[in-house]
């Protein structure tokens, strides 16, 4: 893939995450219920909409971060090993900055 074609995809993608932002912001902005019952809803609901803004800022952060690898020319080498990072993996996580190898080290030092 193309330099031109993987920023087109991260900003699309990074795009994407903005709108779905805004969408969450707005119902994060809605009053709450009177109705004790549908306020507890409502509340519960706000919780999974904090959780998937906090995600969803989390991959902005990331693709931001591979926009600026590309820039860079870094793009493609893992951060941690700086080897190349298999096209399989680029093409289903377009902004990861690890290989698989690296990317298991860290989640099993995480999972501890």
């Amino acid at each position: 893939m193309k330099n031109e074609e993987i920023e087109n995809k991260l900003n699309t993608m990074k795009a994407d995450l903005q709108r779905r932002l805004s969408a969450i912001d707005a119902d994060l902005g809605a009053a709450l219920d009177p109705d004790s019952e549908d306020r507890i809803t409502q509340v519960e609901n706000d919780q999974v909409l904090t959780e998937m803004r906090r995600e969803a800022g989390e991959q902005i952060t990331s693709i931001e971060a591979a926009l600026e690898r590309l820039k860079r020319g870094s793009f493609g080498r893992c951060v941690r090993c700086f080897a190349p990072i298999d096209p399989s993996r680029l093409d289903a996580i377009p902004y990861t900055p690890y290989c698989v190898t690296c990317a298991r080290l860290l989640d099993e030092r995480l999972s501890l």
